[in-house]
């Protein structure tokens, strides 16, 4: 009888252990769903104030100015964000930079230099810790999936990554959806009934993702072999330590066209492009259709990502596309009337939907498979850089041709994928481990 019960005994054990690893597989993948559901409420509000910000408040261009204030406290704050990140964790750093999002948001009910320029400073500084933890934290669950289901390092941050940038270029469509209905009435957002309204929405879309922040599993993210800051120069040489990797220094021109072609999007191709063809009426649909385009992009590169080859040929693939949207431009392109007048500037919306979500999804994937060791940092590099060619243009945008302004971003594409390519083609097989 003792020798017939043993089985049972075993079996229990054994279905105990796929229990068990079964809660860790859910557990990892819960968090990838709440932190890119919470990422799409907050940036629902947000991203549709940002794009409306130099329509709503045009009095001395205070929205214009915030937002450049905005871009550069965020990148002044990116030098320290890994280490506040690292002080914290991720998941405090998550839930505390949602509140800088709240503040600027709530500001927009009583727009003034006394509440907007405070809230784009803070909005700054917390911006940058809640980037710095979203890369992080995705990294380290996908890092933790694979580990604990064996499963392919690469294929995993690639589908975490496919998935959060998928939902969160949704909050282009939603953001701008709920903009159209609430200011429909008003022209050029000048309804203030409207825009009480539509910001009094936005708030609540900040709570909710708040509130789902909250229910993120904290992450051990420092173990013993993580460096430990006791002094104020070991803390610098921690921050600056990328810098001193070719590999950081070869993706730097790649970061610095994805954040110019973002602020491009929200500053010339709205005002150049989709406003002369189908009028500012026609800038929240030309938005939908480009977010819709990244979300969609987003969800298909992440799915193919499995390490560095397959990154190489999916951004050779989404850059060739966004030169030829830009090439058109400089070379051919002029605003006519009719059918195609209105179907051009949407083609041009979602081609540089589909470049933006490729480089969204490869950018952080590529950094978390090659800086598992300093996650912090690299991703504090991607937004110290990011934020800084988005504050360029803001404050270049007034000033400056659209020719001026594709000549640098092509001299920069061009840049940015020759030190990409030789990176992925011949650095880092340096870096591979041999066999």
């Amino acid at each position: 009888m003792a020798e017939e019960a043993a089985p049972l005994v075993v079996d229990v054990e054994n279905e105990a252990g796929s229990s068990s690893r079964a809660t860790i597989r859910r557990n990892h993948a819960r968090d990838v769903h709440i932190l890119s559901s919470a990422f799409l409420f907050v940036f629902s509000a947000y991203g549709a104030a940002q794009n409306l910000e130099t329509t709503v408040n045009t009095e001395e261009d205070l929205g214009t100015i915030s937002l450049g204030i905005l871009y550069l406290s965020f990148t002044l704050f990116s030098v320290v964000a890994s280490a506040v990140v690292r002080v914290l964790g991720s998941k405090r750093a998550l839930v505390l930079g949602t509140s800088g999002y709240l503040l600027f948001i709530a500001s927009n009910l009583k727009p003034s230099w006394y509440t907007m320029v405070p809230a784009s400073l803070y909005l700054g500084f917390t911006a940058s810790i809640i980037w710095v933890g979203q890369g992080t934290y995705l990294t380290s669950a996908a890092l933790s999936h694979a580990k604990d289901n064996s499963l392919h390092e690469g294929a995993i941050i690639g589908n975490f990554n496919g998935e959060f940038w998928g939902m969160f270029a949704s909050h282009q469509v939603i953001g701008n959806l709920i903009s159209l209905a609430l200011l429909r009435d008003g022209k050029e957002g000048d309804s203030v009934t409207g825009k009480t309204l539509l910001f009094t929405v936005f708030l609540g879309c900040m709570v909710v993702g708040i509130i789902l922040m909250c229910f993120l599993s904290e992450r051990n993210e420092k173990a013993d072999d993580n460096p430990k800051h006791s002094s104020l120069g070991s803390l610098l040489k921690y921050i600056i330590s990328p810098l001193l990797d070719i590999r950081m220094l070869l993706i730097i021109p790649l970061i610095v066209y994805s954040g110019l072609q973002q602020a491009f999007v929200w500053a010339e191709y709205t005002k150049e492009i989709v406003t002369p063809a189908l009028g500012i009426s026609g800038v929240g649909g030309a938005m939908a259709v480009y977010g819709a385009a990244d979300a969609v992009c987003s969800l298909v590169a992440g799915r193919f990502t499995s390490g560095v080859q397959s990154i190489t040929f999916i951004v050779s693939g989404g850059v060739f596309l966004q030169a030829l949207v830009l090439f058109w431009l400089l070379l051919g392109y002029s605003t006519s009337t009719g059918v195609l007048g209105s179907v051009y500037p949407l083609l041009m919306g979602a081609i540089l939907g589909i470049g933006d979500g490729v480089l969204n999804t490869q950018l952080s994937a590529l950094l978390g498979l090659l800086f598992k060791n300093d996650k912090e940092a690299a991703f504090a590099q991607l937004k110290v850089w990011q934020s800084a060619s988005i504050a360029v243009i803001f404050f270049l945008s007034p000033y400056i041709t659209l020719q001026a302004m594709l000549i640098l971003m092509v001299a920069v594409l061009c840049v940015s994928v020759a030190g990409f390519l030789f990176l992925t083609i011949v650095v880092e097989r340096s870096f591979a481990p041999k066999s």
